[in-house]
């Protein structure tokens, strides 16, 4: 069981409230992904359900039951750093096997759990290595093996991928959601990454300072932001954001349209702009359109190589099907 309950939960450092009272419930099994800028609040969140910060008000129930005050031990929780924090003169397996020669736990309760948290992230041939013989990304399994021998209620994650290289960042993430669908435990995740959020989560919780803005799965977040920060901020490329005269002409203060949902012509079509710079990614292409009337350039995807060039006059038609509108307050209109 890992349900976990924040009831008006505050937290605030003397007069800065960096908390104000917020609730979520995270079901049991579910994948959550805390997202948001640097400032937002999300690992002192974390650090609050894992009891490493003290709550100013508010409640935290695990599995129905109060755990506000309970310390950290106590909770039932496994929680990974940003950084692995295994002791470079140990093995693999006793680095794995620490938390429970801590608990004393019987030894051979212990070589069971170890061998099978092994197995599951597939280490059983570096268990007699050291540290430093291991790559960055198998360090990082080594550090998740030490949480799951504990057999917790649920995992913490503090943006545990963010010391990696961008290959490794990939198939960490793969592993880590094929972890999650094998293990079948609750797990909590913290980036400030919005593709790992929209691939790894199940439910996403976007924060921006200290509040929660909006939660949902990725792709709720994606067709139906709630306001324009959630649609500035989910989407790579964001959403293009459009004001003025062609916002007014749909009733609204702003216009977003993601670039994906914009036809390109060199003939004809709603919008006439000139190409910037252009992004070859070989499936794709963006380009970076100024448009007449408008203040900030477009970026339009495409797929493939296209035969279009830096200063080409080309015309976009955006789907009208898949236009936001917001208001003056920022929030969407239906």
């Amino acid at each position: 069981m890992g349900r976990i309950t924040l009831e008006k939960v505050r937290k605030a450092f003397g007069d800065v409230e960096v908390i104000p009272p917020l609730d979520l419930t995270i079901e049991d099994g579910e994948f959550v992904v805390f997202v948001g800028p640097s400032g937002c609040g999300k690992s002192t969140l974390l650090r609050l359900i894992a009891g490493l910060e003290d709550v100013s008000d508010g409640e935290i129930r695990i599995d129905g039951t109060d755990a506000t005050l309970v310390p950290p031990a106590k909770r039932g929780l496994a929680m990974v750093f940003q950084s692995y924090a295994l002791y470079p003169h140990m093995s693999v397996r006793k680095n794995i096997a620490f938390p429970l020669r801590m608990a004393k736990m019987d030894p051979a309760e212990q070589t069971r759990r170890v061998e099978a948290a092994a197995d599951v992230l597939n280490l059983t041939d570096y268990l007699d290595r050291r540290p430093g013989q291991l790559s960055g990304g198998q360090r990082q399994r080594v550090a998740i093996g030490r949480a799951i021998v504990r057999e917790p209620a649920a995992f913490l994650f503090d943006e545990p991928l963010s010391n990696l290289d961008a290959a490794l960042r990939v198939g960490m993430r793969l592993e880590i959601s094929e972890l999650h669908k094998r293990l079948a435990t609750t797990m909590i995740y913290v980036t400030h990454d919005q593709v790992e959020a929209m691939t790894m989560a199940d439910k996403i919780v976007v924060l921006r300072a200290g509040h929660i803005e909006q939660v949902g799965s990725p792709l709720e977040l994606y067709r139906a932001p709630r306001n324009l920060f959630v649609a500035g901020f989910i989407g790579s490329p964001k959403m293009n954001l459009i004001t003025g005269k062609l916002a007014e002409a749909q009733g609204a203060t702003t216009i977003g349209i993601r670039p994906e949902h914009i036809s390109v012509s060199s003939e004809s079509g709603d919008w006439k702009g000139t190409v910037g710079v252009s992004e070859h990614l070989g499936s794709d292409t963006f380009f970076h359109v100024t448009c007449d009337g408008m203040s900030e350039p477009l970026t339009v995807r495409v797929g493939g190589e296209v035969d279009i060039h830096y200063g080409d006059t080309i015309f976009l038609t955006p789907d009208a099907q898949q236009l936001h509108r917001f208001d003056a307050d920022g929030l969407r209109i239906p």
